[in-house]
């Protein structure tokens, strides 16, 4: 099979594409022919590691997310799985075996089926881009103090959602994910363009925060103040969102994108309000909570909430696995929309 792998940490040029045996899976895997490989901060962040020159033995396979077909299943696995088509997460997380190849192995824990769209088939495209933004949105609209624990019709109705970001992978996938719920949901972008994709998403209240005010205009639009803020760069906005937030409200925050290691709180108005500040990230989730998101994701697929491409406002790159290097590049340069491999 067609693999892609680095035995170094490093830049992209580490990456090389070779040929492997198709492995056969152990108790409790399943293997998988990827169809499609979804790329997150997550497969360029480690590939760099913590400077170039670092050995990784075995060398690792990147790719935490994927779509495709299962066609073996080992010990302790059903074989009802044969055949099925699956969105697959965290394929790489502490393991060798991600989804940037042609076959994989995954814990049965880490997929899920993936249902077809009617003569269209499977759709892998949305499948692939599912794991890690999703489930992280998933865990971002849950941890409120007042709950829901499960997303669906009507659990979110009578809240709002303040999404910072909305044109990113996570950003659009909380969009996406609270207009299931009904939510009312706000949301910040940095430019024209981004707000039309976030508005495709699904968001009610669209914020270009390079031109308008967005203290006041969060505030015009709900005097009473947001009740969930879904947080990328805490750095810049904390100071921001406190100001924001309704009595009991969370602040929810899932990257570190405005760089640095501390965040400054604002202690007082925290207090008043009964605020709650959370930090979310996905592979270390408790195991119950990230159950309840696949399985509320599974349900949204059903009902045809959720979507990929321009008219769900996050827009599809797609590359040969020949170009993975490319890809992980365009995702670390800030790509707006949803990088995918081809197998």
């Amino acid at each position: 099979m067609r693999t892609v792998v680095y035995a170094e940490t490093g830049g992209p040029e580490v990456l090389r594409l070779t040929d492997e045996p198709v492995p056969e899976p152990g108790p409790g895997e399943l293997r998988v022919r990827v169809l499609r490989s979804g790329v997150n901060p997550t497969d360029w962040k480690s590939r760099a590691g913590r400077g170039p020159g670092s050995p990784v033995d075995p060398p690792q396979i990147p790719g935490q997310d994927g779509a495709g077909v299962v066609e073996a299943v080992g010990e302790g696995v059903p074989a009802s799985w044969l055949g099925l088509d699956v969105w697959v997460f965290e394929a790489a997380f502490k393991r060798r075996w991600g989804t940037t190849s042609e076959h994989t192995l995954v814990r049965q824990t880490h997929l899920a089926a993936l249902p077809s769209r009617g003569a269209e088939g499977a759709p892998y495209d949305l499948g692939a881009a599912l794991g890690i933004p999703f489930i992280t949105a998933h865990r971002c609209l849950t941890v409120h103090e007042e709950g829901p624990l499960r997303l669906g019709p009507g659990t979110l109705q009578g809240r709002t959602v303040l999404v910072s970001g909305g044109a990113g992978a996570v950003g659009n996938a909380a969009i996406q994910l609270a207009r299931w719920s009904d939510a009312t949901i706000l949301t910040t972008v940095s430019s024209p363009a981004k707000g039309r994709l976030a508005a495709a998403a699904g968001a009610d209240h669209v914020i270009d925060y390079r031109e308008t005010d967005v203290r006041a205009e969060v505030r015009r639009i709900v005097p009473g103040g947001v009740d969930v803020v879904v947080e990328v760069n805490p750095q810049a906005n904390a100071g921001l969102d406190g100001g924001l937030l309704a009595p009991g409200a969370v602040v929810v925050t899932y990257a570190d994108d405005g760089g640095g290691a501390e965040v400054a709180v604002p202690v007082r108005t925290s207090m008043v309000r009964n605020v709650r500040w959370q930090f979310v990230l996905v592979y270390t989730l408790p195991a119950a909570a990230k159950a309840r998101a696949v399985d509320d994701l599974g349900a949204a697929l059903l009902d045809g909430a959720i979507g990929v491409g321009d008219a769900h406002g996050l827009p599809l790159h797609h590359f040969p696995l020949e170009q993975a290097a490319q890809a992980q590049e365009a995702v670390e340069r800030g790509a707006v929309g949803k990088v995918l491999i081809t197998p």
